[in-house]
């Protein structure tokens, strides 16, 4: 499931202007086939759904581990986060973007992503602590695999907090790629599956 940082870097998504600043650190291809318009379900299925958040015992586990060291080591603290630390990406949004509805919030994790913006093929939601600031970023892009078929797409972005934030970086990537974005996305094709029923659009 996970795609090269061309997949990302090589389209024309908005979030380019806005986070230069920023690298790409992953990029990984969701199990979410769906036809033109079914961005917006995918949205508010990671904004409200609960099947991702309870994905396989390694990835528990693996944040367990590191939701626990926040609190003992106050990277999440409130202070620190989106606002306080750092100023949002909204500050930087062009008036067409800001004149829009963002979208919705994902509050169902311990430190929340609020959103940035969200167009017709693309959301982009940030969130920070004293470590990072990270946008994840979902396109939604035409598959090949699936003539007349789309998907969704993943991208992180980070801007670590000084060298502790990139040695932090540099600690958890073994742990990214051991398990816990590949079942992290099977979680979110899961419950996208189960949902199909109820999307007119979706691609079968």
């Amino acid at each position: 499931m996970r795609l090269p940082r061309t997949a990302h870097t090589s389209r024309p998504w908005r979030i380019h202007q806005l986070a230069p600043d920023f690298r790409v650190e992953d990029v990984w291809r969701m199990p979410t086939p769906g036809g033109p318009d079914d961005l917006v379900h995918l949205v508010d299925q990671m904004a409200n759904g609960s099947d991702a958040h309870h994905s396989g015992t390694l990835s528990r586990l693996l944040f367990a581990i590191r939701w626990r060291l926040g609190r003992l080591l106050g990277w999440d603290k409130a202070d620190a986060g989106v606002g306080t630390r750092v100023p949002t990406l909204r500050d930087r949004l062009p008036a067409d973007l800001r004149n829009e509805p963002p979208g919705p919030d994902v509050k169902g994790v311990p430190v929340p992503f609020t959103s940035v913006y969200r167009t017709h093929d693309e959301w982009a939601a940030e969130m920070a602590n004293l470590t990072v600031h990270a946008v994840m970023h979902i396109g939604w892009v035409a598959d090949p695999k699936a003539p007349g078929g789309y998907r969704g797409q993943m991208a992180v972005l980070v801007k670590p907090n000084g060298f502790a934030g990139s040695l932090y970086m540099a600690a958890i990537k073994p742990f990214r790629y051991l398990g816990v974005y590949q079942q992290l996305l099977l979680a979110i094709g899961r419950e996208w599956r189960a949902d199909a029923p109820g999307r007119s659009t979706a691609h079968r």
